[in-house]
């Protein structure tokens, strides 16, 4: 339980808001927690707070009720606001949280907040917040439409300034070329690579296109350098990895933007850029995947790509900032 200086005074109403952002170390996780943490403005600290074995594998009730160890990796001052965590092993943490924080009187103590399923009974959070693909529901879990992200206005336009002279020399329409790889539901062979950069250079040479390209760690050694072999000319930039990352950049100047299946993260951001989305398949997939991919065709975002460049526009989704006003008005006096 805490002590006296971890505890935060009562009346502390004029305070900013305090928020404990706890990840496992996953990078899809920490950019959710940091796109949330943003829309809820504030202080925010983010830590990688765990719980080990044999104390993992003990029921969501203990952590709540603070019967379980304290977490190992937590932040060391004032209870915040908000303890959110992302991710299978975070859950657990967000609870205890809680739990050391009820001394207070409500509804200052700590409200415990889970970014995705993390398998455990949502009752026991303040607040669950799932894509609507999940199958996860209850009365306090807040869906949204994809993948929670820091990518806003404001961030792209800042990216736009900043890239905007590195990307001068691309030929119009600019298209965006993000490139996920292997995961547990689909597979970058090296027949799929070849094939993306088939179609890819095939926008450059057809449709005077300029691309823009970024892989990422998932891609693997042998699909990258079929890429970087295939996508390559005057037209196009490809990131090899080397300085400050263009991704943002990439997205804010985009006229179109054509993204791997594999990801639920990538589609999401590039729908904050309110630009075409082509979706190109790669082998593999789920139903989770497939729910996930129909929602976002459904809503106008995304199209699959056939090897042609479409123009259409839709309303950008505000996935955070619909989850930080569920939570704003729990946090309300």
């Amino acid at each position: 339980m805490p002590s006296e200086q971890e505890s935060n005074p009562e009346g502390a109403e004029s305070a900013p808001r305090r928020t404990w952002l706890l990840h496992d170390g996953k990078a899809g996780n920490l950019s959710q927690l940091a796109g949330l943490a943003g829309a809820i403005g504030g202080q925010a600290l983010t830590a990688r707070a765990t719980v080990d074995l044999p104390w993992s594998l003990l029921p969501g009730g203990w952590w709540r009720r603070g019967i379980a160890p304290r977490p190992t990796g937590l932040p060391v001052g004032p209870w915040p606001d908000f303890a959110i965590g992302a991710g299978w092993r975070t859950g657990r943490t967000a609870l205890w949280v809680r739990a050391a924080s009820s001394g207070r009187a409500l509804p200052r103590r700590t409200l415990a907040v889970q970014i995705l399923d993390c398998g455990l009974d949502p009752g026991l959070f303040d607040l669950v917040t799932v894509p609507r693909h999940d199958r996860l529901r209850g009365a306090n879990v807040v869906l949204t439409d994809g993948a929670i992200h820091k990518v806003t206005p404001a961030a792209l336009a800042a990216a736009a300034a900043q890239w905007a002279p590195h990307l001068a020399h691309l030929p119009r329409p600019l298209v965006a070329v993000l490139i996920g790889g292997n995961s547990r539901a689909y597979r970058m062979t090296e027949e799929a690579a070849r094939r993306l950069a088939e179609a890819a250079m095939a926008l450059n040479r057809d449709h005077g296109a300029g691309l823009a390209v970024t892989a990422s760690r998932r891609t693997g050694p042998a699909a990258g350098a079929i890429l970087r072999q295939g996508i390559r000319g005057p037209g196009v930039a490809f990131w090899d990895g080397q300085g400050d990352n263009p991704y943002l950049g990439y997205l804010a100047l985009a006229d179109a933007i054509l993204v791997t299946s594999d990801s639920v993260s990538m589609p999401s951001e590039a729908s904050a850029t309110g630009r075409p989305v082509h979706i190109f398949e790669l082998p593999g997939g789920s139903d989770k995947f497939a729910r996930f991919h129909a929602h976002f065709r459904a809503l106008g975002i995304t199209r699959p790509f056939d090897g042609r460049l479409e123009d259409w526009s839709y309303q950008p989704p505000d996935d955070a900032g619909r989850v930080a006003a569920a939570l704003l008005r729990l946090r309300s006096p």
